[in-house]
């Protein structure tokens, strides 16, 4: 069974140790790589093209946002998941919409990080409760991006990701990419489930 490549980014050096000796142990997981910093994150994932990047949202050198805008624009096909103690729900939002598939804090058990890791390998979006609620700010709406919306308006329609993709001049995987975003600042599920919050709010 091919192992999920995984590079883990984090200044603190007792949490790389950590989560390499962590998920080392674990049946179908491959640490590949370890960054101490946004730019070697950038740097080390175009080298070892990596599954997964495991990213801080609070790096020196490059902070959580700008590397993940550049992993995932230069490697569409690594999955970032956001790993942080605290960020802001704007950050959050802000990584979302920068192609990341996912945040969890660092309080989160281990076997929530290794769950997420499998997931989003396959391709899944995963949002742990405790970020969803600081993204979500309960009471308050969601702040799609432009693009977003237009996303979604298509989505009401019941349009494809491919038929989005030929209108709006788009990729196929950038649609289902601005999707994963929707979904994780709706909190939802399923492309019905965000279309019922989005006219709920």
């Amino acid at each position: 069974m091919k192992k999920i490549r995984t590079l883990i980014a984090d200044d603190h050096s007792v949490v790389r140790i950590g989560l390499t000796a962590l998920l080392n142990t674990v049946n179908g997981i491959e640490v590949v790589g370890e960054a101490e910093d946004g730019e070697v994150a950038v740097r080390k994932s175009l080298k070892l093209k990596p599954d997964v990047v495991i990213l801080d949202m609070m790096m020196p050198a490059l902070d959580g946002v700008s590397a993940t805008s550049k992993i995932r624009t230069q490697l569409p096909g690594t999955r970032v998941l956001i790993l942080t103690t605290f960020a802001s729900p704007d950050s959050i939002r802000q990584a979302l919409d920068a192609g990341a598939s996912g945040a969890l804090l660092k309080s989160a058990p281990d076997a929530d990080l290794i769950d997420a890791v499998r997931r989003i390998a396959r391709g899944e979006t995963v949002i742990s409760d405790e970020v969803n609620r600081l993204i979500l700010d309960v009471g308050s709406t969601p702040v799609l991006t432009k693009r977003q919306l237009e996303i979604l308006q298509h989505v009401t329609r019941g349009r494809t990701n491919k038929e989005i993709a030929t209108l709006l001049g788009i990729r196929e995987d950038s649609v289902g990419q601005h999707l994963s975003a929707i979904f994780a600042k709706l909190g939802a599920a399923t492309r019905a489930e965000a279309v019922a919050i989005a006219l709920r709010k």
